[in-house]
């Protein structure tokens, strides 16, 4: 059931990062500046941003099997159509099309985790979804620019086209929302179903816990550096900035999201282990944030060094996946949908690069050190953002003597979560 989810969301990972292996032959073939070139690659994003709620109020209204067997069929689609475009124009329309339907992925392989798993294996389940993201990450990294190499990259997305049509007619005859269709027993609190209420209402209420607006602005500082470097401009930087050869510039950033998916799996045990999960977060945006300042503002590191920070900027990073399991625990049961739509709003962080890139309109190699510090200076900014929001946040909190957060880490709600937070130490 959810690796069949999770199938999809790999195939998400793989299409984010595509653009950034196969810039040169995009260029060539739609005559594309780099202002253009970031833009094509951030039609992606522009849709994915736009499925961000609906997805969460459909997933809690109509389940995730439907959801996301659709969401992969208009992948596939869209996917196709990317690889046969006659223009610019059709390439971004595909572009397009494939951002709205991966978007679904995420939050529906968390719902299907609430119904089909113990609600302790969360986080831990958060965590292994981000690696088989990222193994789709790699597999667009050395592997596609082998393949685009020897085939062509319009035949080698067309081969992603069939590959995907496939996963959804899997999704659609194998995954069931809740175990009890299949005769055993669900996870699912039975009080937890939503009621028959509006998806206005669904949203108003989600937007009424206050944790609900931290956890759409602070992840963006963990997951945006890394996907950002890894997606877009990271391989463009290190050939032009150290001397990388496409293929060695390729495998680096490819063994960044590696690391940073692995390190996520081991935050969840141990934030279940030491009872706490906001240290560990606020850890990983500190640690981060450094050594991101470090690569942004010391020129000509020692290539081995530079390898070694980026490793750690990835492990820090993995403390993004607290995020969430502070969405599922904020928030009653029946909006866990709505709200982890909120959370995965910072898988949207590595888009203001983008943004930022095409703003500049230097993602072209020959204007890396131009286009690519101004980058890395507005992401390292955005992260000094969520740091500090994180920080005032707990200190707020002591200030005023109100009360101490619970083993989940969830910041005290203006309104009651039932059930959403287990007692625990702050």
């Amino acid at each position: 059931m959810w690796g069949l989810a999770a199938s999809l969301y790999l195939v998400a990972f793989f299409q984010r990062v595509a653009p950034a292996v196969i810039t040169r032959e995009l260029s060539l073939d739609f005559s594309l500046t780099g202002a253009a070139l970031g833009n094509l690659s951030a039609f992606y994003f522009y849709s994915y941003v736009a499925v961000q709620i609906p997805t969460g109020l459909a997933a809690d209204r109509w389940g995730p099997r439907r959801l996301l067997a659709i969401g992969a069929a208009l992948t596939a689609l869209g996917t196709l159509a990317f690889a046969l475009a006659p223009s610019l124009a059709w390439a971004s329309a595909g572009r397009l099309v494939i951002g709205a339907s991966v978007g679904v992925a995420f939050v529906c392989m968390l719902k299907l985790a609430s119904h089909w798993m113990p609600s302790r294996q969360f986080a831990f389940v958060s965590g292994v979804a981000l690696v088989v993201g990222v193994m789709g990450a790699t597999l667009a990294g050395a592997p596609l620019r082998v393949a685009v190499e020897a085939f062509g990259w319009r035949a080698v997305m067309g081969v992603a086209s069939g590959i995907t049509a496939a996963i959804a007619l899997g999704i659609w005859l194998v995954v069931r929302d809740d175990p009890s269709e299949r005769g055993y027993t669900s996870y699912y609190p039975p009080d937890a179903h939503v009621a028959h209420v509006s998806m206005l209402s669904q949203l108003r209420e989600v937007a009424s816990y206050r944790n609900t607006w931290l956890l759409l602005l602070v992840p963006g500082g963990l997951s945006g550096v890394a996907l950002t470097f890894a997606g877009l401009w990271g391989v463009p930087f290190l050939q032009t900035q150290y001397g990388f050869t496409p293929h060695q510039a390729a495998l680096t950033t490819s063994g960044m999201l590696v690391v940073w998916s692995l390190s996520s799996v081991a935050y969840g045990p141990l934030s279940q282990r030491i009872g706490r999960r906001k240290p560990l977060y606020f850890a990983g945006l500190v640690v981060e944030l450094v050594l991101w300042a470090i690569v942004v503002f010391v020129p000509n590191l020692p290539p081995a060094l530079l390898l070694a920070i980026l490793a750690g900027v990835a492990i820090a990073a993995g403390a993004f996946v607290l995020n969430f399991a502070f969405a599922k625990e904020s928030v009653p049961a029946r909006l866990g949908g709505t709200h982890g739509r909120y959370a995965a709003e910072a898988l949207v962080g590595s888009g203001v690069g983008h943004r930022v890139g095409r703003a500049t309109g230097r993602i072209d190699p020959p204007a890396a050190d131009e286009g690519l510090r101004p980058q890395q200076f507005g992401i390292t900014q955005f992260h000094g953002i969520g740091s500090s929001k994180v920080s005032r946040r707990r200190r707020a909190s002591r200030r005023h003597g109100g009360p101490r957060t619970p083993a989940s880490g969830c910041a005290p709600a203006r309104r009651p979560a039932a059930g959403s937070c287990r007692a625990g130490r702050s």
